[in-house]
């Protein structure tokens, strides 16, 4: 051959890629008690443009009509008819800094002693008693928990 890799070759060499499936991401995970992003001014347009938009065209369900309709409406729009939704996003905005204050507040203090949980995990808990009690293998199973005796 010339230079090249043969078949067998790459069909090897694309079976050994691993997916990124397996791979823990870099991210942190997402703390649920931390405040949302305020909508922009073009978000809370949309709310109230959505609304109307369904009730002029009730057979239309797609998404992107709406969406591009909306960005449509949105640029055709003077800055004094902007100013309302400029208005509500900025009181959202206000309101969202307030909560973060809030809520970084909370994490310089630290946990507290009722949140703090000891190195075993609730289900490693609950896994012990189950040992104890009998020898009955209890397995989960994505339609329903099932019992091996």
């Amino acid at each position: 051959m010339k230079g090249g890799k043969s078949k067998s070759e790459t069909k090897s060499a694309k079976l050994n890629v691993k997916s990124k499936a397996g791979k823990k991401s870099g991210k942190a995970a997402k703390d649920p008690n931390k405040p949302k992003r305020p909508a922009s001014a073009f978000f809370v347009f949309m709310e109230e443009f959505r609304e109307q938009y369904k009730k002029d065209h009730p057979k239309n369900k797609s998404v992107a009509a709406v969406g591009k309709a909306g960005g449509d409406k949105w640029k055709s729009l003077s800055e004094a008819e902007k100013a309302p939704y400029v208005a509500k996003a900025e009181k959202r905005k206000a309101e969202y800094e307030k909560n973060m204050k809030a809520y970084n507040k909370r994490q310089a203090e630290g946990p507290k002693d009722e949140d703090v949980e000891s190195d075993k995990s609730a289900s490693e808990v609950n896994d012990d008693d189950d040992d104890e009690e009998g020898s009955e293998d209890v397995g989960i199973h994505p339609f329903g928990v099932f019992v091996v005796i």
